[in-house]
């Protein structure tokens, strides 16, 4: 078996290549694309890092490719579908940089309160500029922590070991799970207003692009300083700016920029009141090693014994028992993805029932894909089939699956509950023929989608005309409608349409359909 290493990784994990009876490796970094895309069929696995883009294009040309395997968390460069239709399993490594990331957090928020980069530089210069760099104590103030995943949730433990005042916001775990760790939690808006420190420990996604904009910098208290080392574009860097120079902001500590390198002449490095590292935050002698001996052992293990091991598009069964249970992997994934972006809420309870004729197999990994697509959408990189039950458990949230034999008009059908602080939506679901996957009902509702595409779900008075002038709304936009689908409540006067259109619905089309005289209200998602 052949393995190509076309990033930077730590010797560690080489040697475990090279110490395997049955592995041939090579060590081929710095390729181009084209380069790369030469040379990859000869290859069975392929390790990367961040440098390396495993496009649809390169996965035309892998004809023996069997895995990649990231060492570190982030996935944006690799094509997950075009893997996983190729039949390549793609893993990653997550925890192997967590607390590393946490603590850099931490050093930037204490290196900004204290001026040491600029006391530094000046020392250095020959000055003495003492009275120029007052900093501040970092006890008793408030630190707004932006995501209680794995990251931030230890980066908020050792910020309390700091001895300071630390608020949460992630509405995606419940309250209780937060307060149970010790934390207070607030909403978001509360969080802006109370916080001394903001720290961003959110993955990078259509909810949390620009999450700290112009207005958000509106709501903070006067003099905040914000840490971002999660992902560049979660805040927005030209509004970051702005509120630097109007006094808003008193500094900001960044690891990641919208696009990187961000280049000398950046806006925001001419400022004085910003420090920053070039995309730092995994890097660590212990992380890079961590990682490395990870991404090897889990390449070694799927070639040699076909073990899986983190991987994050192919569920740990074999290849008989995957065939069968195949279309209900498809299912109920897609139904746990379409629960995280219409449901509201931090979750505490997902309930999987299993209802009519199954085959008589274990049906746990229809679970564990059913939470993948439901934590996916909060936690993104970090899930996989391996820790999606343990990861779940760790955000607060309780998890039943249950099965019984009567499932009324289908011959099986898959129901999905979650339960939040705010509200419970119910989704059922169930395959046609051989491996056609339907959403037949949403709560009341009673309907037939194709769970793929650009989607929304659209609330409505069952009125004459509610129908044609959504329609007539989204066609000024130039938005073409796919296939619709119209389900009625059981009890009552209100209908649900269920949309898909040849392009996402931008949020300003929403607003506008939103306000229609008799329309409820719109949600867009995508499957």
């Amino acid at each position: 078996m052949k393995v190509l290493i076309s990033d930077k990784m730590d010797e560690a994990g080489i040697d475990i290549f090279r110490n395997q009876e049955g592995i041939d490796v090579d060590v081929k970094t710095g390729l181009s694309p084209e380069e790369l895309k030469k040379i990859i069929g000869e290859y069975d696995a392929l390790a990367i890092r961040s440098s390396t883009k495993v496009t649809a294009d390169l996965l035309e040309s892998a004809a023996n490719l069997k895995v990649v395997a990231r060492a570190g968390i982030g996935l944006d460069n690799v094509d997950i579908d075009a893997a996983t239709k190729k039949g390549v399993a793609v893993m990653n490594t997550p925890g192997g940089n967590t607390i590393t990331t946490a603590e850099h957090a931490i050093a930037m928020m204490m290196s900004l309160t204290r001026n040491i980069p600029r006391g530094t530089a000046s020392l250095k210069a020959g000055r003495w500029d003492k009275k120029l760099l007052q900093g501040r104590e970092l006890f008793n103030k408030t630190l707004g922590v932006v995501g209680f995943g794995n990251i931030g949730s230890i980066a908020a433990g050792l910020a309390k070991g700091l001895r300071m005042n630390v608020i949460v916001y992630d509405p995606n775990i419940s309250s209780e799970h937060i307060e149970k760790a010790g934390f207070e939690y607030v909403t978001l808006d509360e969080l802006y207003a109370r916080s001394d420190y903001i720290t961003i420990h959110v993955p990078k996604m259509d909810a949390t692009i620009d999450l700290l904009d112009a207005q958000a910098f509106e709501k903070m208290k006067p003099g905040v300083m914000v840490v971002n080392c999660a992902r560049g574009g979660i805040v927005n860097e030209a509004a970051l700016y702005d509120a630097i120079q109007s006094g808003k902001v008193a500094g900001a500590a960044l690891d990641v920029f919208a696009t990187e390198p961000p280049g000398g002449d950046h806006p925001l490095l001419q400022l004085d009141q910003v420090i920053a590292t070039p995309h730092l935050g995994a890097s660590t002698k212990e992380a890079q090693t961590n990682v490395s001996v990870a991404a090897a052992n889990q390449i070694v293990a799927y070639l040699l014994n076909n073990t899986v091991i983190n991987a994050v598009n192919v569920p740990s069964v074999t290849g008989d028992v995957l065939k069968q249970l195949k279309p209900f992997l498809y299912l109920v994934e897609k139904m746990g993805k379409m629960q995280a972006q219409i449901t509201k809420g931090g979750v505490r309870e997902l309930n999987i029932e299993y209802i009519g004729k199954f085959p008589d197999l274990d049906l746990k990994p229809l679970t564990i894909n059913g939470i993948k697509g439901l934590l996916n959408e909060f936690v993104r990189d970090e899930v996989n089939s391996v820790n999606a039950i343990s990861l779940a458990n760790e955000m607060g949230i309780k998890i039943t699956e249950s099965t019984s034999i009567e499932a009324g008009n289908f011959l099986n059908l898959v129901r999905i509950t979650v339960v939040t602080d705010t509200q419970t939506n119910i989704l059922e679901g169930t395959i046609f023929g051989k491996d056609d996957a339907r959403i037949v009902r949403i709560n009341k509702f009673r309907l037939e989608v194709i769970p793929e595409g650009h989607l929304a779900i659209i609330h409505n008075v069952d009125k004459p005309g509610s129908i044609g002038s959504i329609g007539q709304k989204l066609g000024q936009h130039n938005i073409n409608i796919s296939g619709m689908m119209v389900g009625r409540e059981d009890d009552g006067d209100r209908n649900i349409i269920f949309l898909r259109t040849e392009t996402p619905v931008p949020p300003e089309v929403v607003k506008e359909i939103e306000d229609l005289e008799l329309v409820v209200s719109m949600t867009t998602f995508e499957l």
